[in-house]
């Protein structure tokens, strides 16, 4: 269900990091939003270097996008960003002040996986099964 795109320039993560933080994503997501591990989508995403500006100058920061299904407290949303944002700089040593984390929300009926529509955060027993 949920999506998280890691985009970092070429270079940044070695195949390693990006499994470490692949799994640190999962086990936050799940955790926080009380869902199976498998429902946890993680994609990377790598960007020539010289494509990648911040403040109008090139840049190596580590973005990292996802999507939740809209309903879960805007606190444990919050606290989402920061846990991935914390994993990210500590996984692949990049300093806090290059990781920006955004998390977008729609309701969960915008969305389908497996040929399903996705149910509401709480209703996934009536709904997709893990």
């Amino acid at each position: 269900m949920p999506i998280c795109t890691c985009t970092p320039a070429r270079g940044t993560l070695t195949a390693a990091a990006e499994a470490r933080l692949a799994a640190d994503i999962t086990r936050i997501h799940a955790d926080i939003n009380k869902v199976p591990p498998t429902y946890v989508d993680v994609v990377f995403s790598e960007l020539p270097q010289d494509s990648v500006f911040v403040g109008g100058r090139p840049g190596t920061p580590l973005l990292i996008s996802g999507w939740a299904r809209r309903g879960h407290p805007q606190t444990e949303t919050t606290r989402l960003a920061l846990e991935r944002s914390a994993a990210a700089s500590r996984i692949a040593g990049v300093p806090q002040d290059r990781v920006m984390v955004v998390i977008q929300d729609s309701p969960a009926r915008s969305a389908v996986e497996a040929g399903r529509v996705l149910p509401d955060p709480g209703e996934e027993a009536e709904g997709l099964d893990g």
